[in-house]
């Protein structure tokens, strides 16, 4: 169950954190924020900012335990 909502965590982070680097028109370097297409809507996303927003909320629900 941790992992479910680290993941949603992750999502939103990155989600959240390529829409603002991303509408300034960089892709910021190491963050590689792309614009993605998915059927009729465009939105930019980056994965190393999910995976390591995932890995900081999976570890943080791990000490909450």
């Amino acid at each position: 169950m941790d992992l479910i909502k680290s993941v949603t965590f992750g999502a939103i982070l990155s989600a959240a954190i390529a829409l603002v680097i991303g509408s300034q028109g960089t892709s910021a370097g190491p963050l590689a924020i792309h614009l993605v297409d998915v059927a009729d809507a465009r939105f930019f996303w980056s994965w190393p900012v999910f995976f390591s927003g995932t890995g900081l909320c999976f570890g943080m629900l791990l000490l909450q335990r």
